[in-house]
């Protein structure tokens, strides 16, 4: 029988104390910006994405958060329109008119009696530690408990029309200086593909593969031909919510499988680990509810020897933010999908927009509070779709 592994105590407080003023206001809105190029994995096609936002104001200071979710809930059963919902009718109640001694205070506030709608809880939940740390004049990766002054940044290759268009994206990608590569793939576009990626790359790239629970276990053969192919990991092969035929599979591979979809909760993390699912997480904080989560799921990571990255999900500069300040912490020891504003958007909503250096790094700004970037309030009103404050 399986021995069942105990999920960490959840951080109370963060690394720095910061009280989160009291909440007066709570503003939605919701923009749209149109993505370079395409992004194409197993489960549709982007080509611009629909960006809800929350700004939580509170005695003098303001701090900015980002909702993940998509127009379609095809990677989460959330998209904008039901965090929308979510926050308006049930979530942000709860915030307004309250002060928290520590932002760690606000994540059992929004999760008490309301299952679910993560992506919306972690919006309001690290708008909140952005609130703290701006309040308080910390950088929000101080407020986490980070030490790095840089991260390592990979980027994340949509599925391509054939291998040698992939394998010319990737060549231009590693000659931009991106530390760790990701392939999606899907049946009909996957060994053939990262097999030509490796062939143009060499045995020394940085190569990893995404299906986005693509497969199925019968594919268990056809997986394992990756194998061959020296790869850091394969990303969520099988179903969102299989954890079960997830620790079949890896007996069945060399190549490590890393879990994303799967782990909604420092619990399933635990779980992952008790049944050998995968050996890698990649922590996306909107998907796990915010950053309290992020830290337990990271401490029990750490403490069992499994390695972290930090995902992407098409963000903007304040997304982004808020995932490098995550990032800055010590078990994230793989290159995180931290690609800088020009890999996706024309112009960001940012001031600075966030850049990466030609030997792929990013830094983390820890001389300037909060997420260390402005948001540019003119250019996010130009995009707004539509907008809704709700107030104490």
């Amino acid at each position: 029988m399986t021995a069942p592994v105990a999920a960490p105590t959840v951080r109370p407080v963060p690394a720095v104390r910061a009280p989160v003023p009291r909440l007066e206001a709570i503003t939605l809105c919701e923009i749209r910006l149109a993505l370079k190029e395409p992004f194409r994995i197993s489960s549709g096609i982007e080509s611009h994405r629909r960006i809800l936002l929350v700004r939580l104001a509170g005695e003098g200071v303001e701090g900015w958060g980002e909702c993940v979710a998509g127009e379609h809930p095809n990677y989460s059963p959330e998209s904008a329109d039901t965090a929308w919902l979510a926050i308006r009718e049930w979530l942000a109640p709860r915030l307004l008119g309250q002060r928290f001694a520590d932002p760690g205070e606000v994540w059992p506030v929004l999760d008490r009696n309301v299952r679910g709608h993560n992506m919306a809880k972690a919006a309001l939940e690290m708008a909140a530690w952005e609130l703290a740390a701006r309040a308080a004049a910390r950088p929000l990766a101080e407020l986490l408990g980070g030490a790095r002054r840089r991260i390592p940044v990979g980027v994340s290759l949509g599925i391509q029309e054939s291998p040698a268009a992939l394998a010319a994206k990737a060549g231009a990608a590693l000659e931009r200086g991106y530390r760790k590569i990701k392939l999606k793939i899907e049946p009909g576009a996957d060994v053939e593909f990262v097999r030509a990626v490796r062939r143009a790359l060499g045995p020394d790239a940085p190569l990893m593969a995404d299906a986005n629970s693509a497969y199925r276990l019968e594919d268990a053969a056809h997986l394992a031909v990756l194998d061959e192919l020296d790869l850091l990991m394969i990303e969520q092969p099988l179903a969102w919510d299989d954890l079960l035929r997830h620790a079949e599979l890896q007996r069945r591979l060399r190549t490590p499988i890393c879990l994303d979809e799967s782990i909604t909760s420092p619990e399933r993390a635990a779980d992952m680990i008790a049944l050998g699912a995968g050996r890698i997480v990649n922590i996306k904080p909107g998907r796990v509810g915010g950053f309290r989560q992020s830290l337990a799921i990271h401490d029990l990571c750490a403490l069992h020897g499994i390695p972290v990255w930090c995902g992407g999900m098409l963000e903007s500069g304040i997304g982004r933010g808020h995932n490098v300040a995550l990032a800055s912490l010590p078990n994230f020891t793989l290159p995180g999908d931290l690609s800088p504003s020009e890999r996706y958007w024309a112009r960001d909503i940012v001031e600075p927009e966030w850049t990466m250096d030609r030997e792929g790094w990013v830094d983390v700004p820890r001389d300037r509070p909060g997420i260390g970037v402005t948001p540019n309030v003119s250019r996010i009103k130009a995009l707004t779709l539509r907008r809704e404050e709700l107030r104490a």
